[in-house]
């Protein structure tokens, strides 16, 4: 579990928000300390300004085993020629420690259909010809998917899948689409936060932009959750179902749930942190919880 055609993420990895708001050196003391622990894997996201490839180029030049994922990359931030010529010398570099993933991403675009430009995107990366050098480690692409019809491009033009804020029911039903060998990588938020009403406050704050948007609202109806759930900053339900709450056992447990319905690797967002804090405490904190020792020591 946790490969990708012969990468090794290890069954859990750090998924953050959290270097947007931080300075270059920052981010390179935390990405070290990291790597210290033992965590294999860090996922970036592409929203805040962060230009996808080179935060990736600059946190693997930081680090000498840190796997980074791009979860996601916009495929409508840069040409196809310029995401394919961007991924060759990260492989070439920085040899089976960078995945790209690719994503749809961004503001709602009601002309364009996700799964007719995703595969348009590829198509055009699949067709160049370049005088770049061929690396020796190929270059490693994952797809953000949750309906059928992109789990299913996620799994025939790429190494599988990348889920964002979905539920364990919805992490099932991706792994019996993606069959047994394709890769499936889910984001999951978490809170240490033990009040519940405290705790379903923050967590509907971070969940609000999810839950009146038109993709996410139209995943959120997929996995069986009522007009009613979704609105009016979410049910408890659903609120419960996509941020884990609580003490680290508890949490730690929740996380489990995911790799026992079928996915190879979770990434844990942690979420509660005010702008330019770390979530360095945590991070620590779940390390020694979810890491195998003899890594973590």
């Amino acid at each position: 579990m946790g490969g990708i055609n012969g990468l090794d993420l290890g069954t859990f990895g750090v998924w953050t928000f959290d270097f947007e708001n931080q300075p270059a050196a920052q981010m390179r003391e935390s990405i070290q300390e990291l790597e210290e622990q033992g965590w294999r894997a860090f996922w970036i996201p592409e929203l805040f300004g962060r230009e996808a490839l080179t935060h990736a180029g600059y946190l693997l030049s930081c680090t000498e085993r840190m796997h980074i994922i791009n979860g996601i990359a916009q495929i409508w931030s840069r040409g196809a020629q310029w995401t394919y010529g961007a991924g060759l010398l990260l492989a070439d570099a920085y040899p089976n420690r960078h995945v790209l993933g690719l994503g749809f991403g961004g503001v709602d675009r009601p002309a364009t259909k996700p799964l007719a430009a995703m595969i348009e995107y590829l198509d055009e990366m699949d067709a160049l010809e370049t005088p770049n050098p061929t690396p020796k480690a190929p270059m490693h692409r994952i797809l953000a998917a949750y309906g059928p019809k992109m789990l299913e491009l996620a799994r025939d033009r790429s190494a599988g899948a990348h889920a964002y804020h979905v539920n364990v029911a919805h992490t099932a039903q991706a792994r019996e689409i993606l069959g047994p060998d394709a890769f499936l990588g889910v984001e999951h938020a978490v809170l240490f936060e033990s009040d519940p009403d405290k705790a379903r406050a923050i967590a509907r704050e971070h969940l609000h932009v999810y839950l009146n948007t038109k993709y996410n609202i139209a995943k959120f109806r997929r996995l069986g959750y009522s007009e009613e759930e979704i609105a009016n900053g979410g049910s408890d339900r659903i609120v419960d179902d996509l941020v884990f709450w609580g003490d680290l056992d508890t949490i730690v447990e929740k996380l489990h749930a995911h790799v026992e319905a079928g996915a190879d690797h979770v990434g844990v967002q942690v979420i509660g942190i005010e702008p330019g804090r770390s979530a360095m405490p945590y991070w620590r904190m779940l390390g020694d919880a979810l890491l195998p020792q003899s890594i973590s020591a």
